[in-house]
């Protein structure tokens, strides 16, 4: 059995080399976030509101706020098909790419290394169009994302974490592997690396892994804390969210550490350990698999009671207080109860006052908790309790993911178990997302009385916020992330 999965694994690095499925998870990601923001669309919530996001005209550099004075919304598939087309583009060149790939390989391992320079030459034209100054495949969309990154990694520490940011980096702790995957893939293709063979990381160089792995994390905890200490925020939850990504570190590094757990066991017990995966009778060892322990099941809890805002987990009950005007449902799903605004669009002040509809008959009345969730909930019941079941099982593989000195030898052995982990998070975070989005579309409405402005908690004066293109130096504000 043993020898039959070593020969499933070389034959799955050698149709499916590490470069490939590193590009192949990111094109995963820009279809998922595609698929999240058509999704939200399809399920009446108004995803470019929530997000505090806001679409271009085609060709525009300006913003195009979402305008006031009209009843009729913006055309809502230009929220996401520009990603759906740049995803297709990616698709596309790195489709081709790996099938020239195997076209020249024909499978035999022998030549794998020689044509490596495919998937170097694939991974460096995604590069150079990501970064391209040029209008070609989908620049606003290239230029959201590095302003994004822009925004989160260097953003002044007095200005304002907008919740489009928290959405984003949350994202990206989903892909710490993959950026541990990006070093050894250009340890591979580099002049002396292999693709059959994971590369040495002897010396300070193995902790190059672990750092980047751990940057992710690194800058979720940095929103964390600045949220923590604005003037503004009278809350601790800030504090304990950027104790769940400070308790991601020592997983990390005391992972990079086992190699000192291997030395110490081959000196005692001889060659035969460096085979072995588990060393139990080592303290060190012990140490790293508590602290997985710990980050996978609190990470767990806070998933469920803050990031979804349900009951389930709560160490205290809610205050189910009754408010005066209640959040009924078809006040959110705009698909279901055709009217002139939706909880999360804007509201244009020369207008009437919107009328609050009555309560829906299926809307659950306030203060109830159907199964531990929360009081409102604005799809269909099923939903959570698998979304829930996906989240526990795939948070408990957290060792898995974030474990340098497991997946780092398994790029050979393990290897096409590992990448069915990668891919099981990034579907993990895809289901996180929606209902990540509708606890916060829930929370604002309950926080404003039944109604929210597209403006709420914003800067005055300020008629639009777009995910990339507008600048970092707006002051910041309370805290909105759980």
């Amino acid at each position: 059995m043993t020898m039959d999965n070593e020969i499933d694994d070389l034959s799955f690095v050698v149709a499916f080399p590490l470069p490939f499925r590193v590009l192949f998870l990111a094109g995963a990601g820009i279809l998922g976030w595609s698929a999240n923001l058509h999704g939200l669309r399809l399920l009446g919530i108004d995803a470019a509101s929530a997000l505090d996001l806001h679409v271009h005209q085609h060709g525009s550099v300006t913003p195009l706020p979402v305008d006031r004075g009209f009843r009729e919304p913006p055309d809502p598939t230009a929220l996401y098909s520009p990603v759906y087309r740049l995803a297709f583009w990616y698709g596309l060149w790195c489709t081709f790419s790996w099938m020239l790939y195997r076209s020249a390989t024909h499978g035999n391992a022998i030549l794998v290394d020689f044509f490596k320079y495919i998937p170097a030459m694939c991974a460096l034209v995604v590069l150079i169009c990501s970064l391209s100054p040029f209008d070609i495949v989908q620049k606003h969309e290239r230029d959201a994302f590095l302003m994004s990154i822009k925004r989160c990694v260097s953003s002044p520490l007095n200005h304002r974490i907008h919740f489009s940011d928290v959405i984003f980096a949350d994202i990206f702790t989903s892909y710490a592997k993959v950026l541990g995957d990006v070093w050894l893939s250009l340890c591979m293709l580099l002049p002396g690396g292999s693709l059959l063979t994971p590369p040495a990381q002897e010396g300070w160089y193995r902790w190059i892994l672990p750092t980047l792995m751990s940057l992710p994390y690194l800058v979720r905890f940095r929103q964390c804390t600045v949220e923590y200490t604005s003037p503004l925020n009278d809350s601790r939850r800030p504090l304990w969210n950027a104790l769940k990504y400070a308790s991601s570190f020592p997983v990390i590094f005391l992972s990079a550490a086992q190699r000192l757990v291997v030395s110490d066991l081959v000196a005692e017990k001889g060659e035969q350990v460096k085979e072995e995966t588990w060393h139990g009778e080592h303290a060190l060892f012990r140490l790293w698999l508590l602290a997985a322990l710990v980050n996978s099941l609190y990470s767990f809890w806070w998933d469920v009671t803050n990031d979804w805002g349900f009951d389930l987990l709560q160490f205290t009950p809610k205050m189910n207080q009754r408010r005066s005007s209640s959040l009924p449902r078809p006040l959110i799903l705009t698909e279901m109860h055709k009217r002139e605004e939706t909880v999360t669009s804007p509201r244009n002040s020369l207008t009437s006052p919107v009328t609050p509809s009555r309560p829906s008959s299926r809307a659950p009345p306030v203060g109830a908790h159907p199964y531990g969730l929360r009081s409102r909930l604005l799809y269909p019941l099923p939903i959570y309790p698998i979304a829930l079941f996906i989240n526990l099982i795939l948070r408990l593989t957290w060792s898995i993911k974030l474990s340098s000195h497991l997946h780092a030898r398994a790029q050979s052995e393990g290897s096409l178990f590992i990448f069915w982990v990668e891919v099981a998070e990034i579907v993990r975070r895809w289901v996180w997302v929606f209902i990540r989005v509708e606890w916060e579309i829930v929370k604002r409405a309950q926080e404003s009385g039944g109604h929210t402005d597209v403006t709420s908690g914003m800067d005055a004066g300020v008629d639009s916020f777009e995910l990339v293109a507008s600048g970092i130096d707006e002051p910041k504000h309370g805290d909105r992330d759980s």
